[in-house]
């Protein structure tokens, strides 16, 4: 992905902003996520074919984890650091959706495509917000 698609998708040239908006993206939409685990773990479980409790301990994570990348969306030079580690907790995120509905998950197939979806999601924002930081750190030389 060229800087120009970065922007684009940014709808800004400025490497800081850009950062700081793939990173409150990143956190509306696991907020939302959790908010509807939270709320529906019931609904949302039986046609995902996922437990209630799983429901409700994910919306939970994601919750604090919400609130931790909006924390960091909202500095105003959110530090290179925390940034890597919302990266690597996506990738890694990815990683565990996708090996659970591999080996241990036995969902419906709305919740198989959704694992999909999700993860594929999360993904996409590691690597916006990696080739993010990589513009900024770029910026800065």
């Amino acid at each position: 992905m060229s800087t120009t698609q970065l922007a684009v998708l940014a709808r800004t040239v400025e490497p800081q902003r850009m950062l700081r908006r793939f990173l409150a993206l990143d956190a509306v939409v696991t907020g939302a996520n959790a908010v509807a685990y939270l709320a529906l773990a019931g609904p949302l479980g039986r046609f995902l074919g996922a437990g209630f409790g799983l429901l409700l301990g994910l919306g939970a994570f994601l919750a604090v984890y919400a609130a931790g990348v909006g924390l960091l969306a909202a500095r105003p030079h959110p530090p290179a650091p925390g940034v890597r580690i919302v990266v690597e907790a996506n990738l890694a995120w990815t990683a565990a959706s996708l090996a659970a509905l591999a080996l241990w998950l036995t969902p419906t197939t709305a919740g198989a495509v959704w694992t999909v979806l999700q993860a594929l999601t999360v993904a996409g924002f590691a690597l916006l917000q990696h080739m993010a930081l990589k513009e900024r750190q770029l910026s800065q030389v």
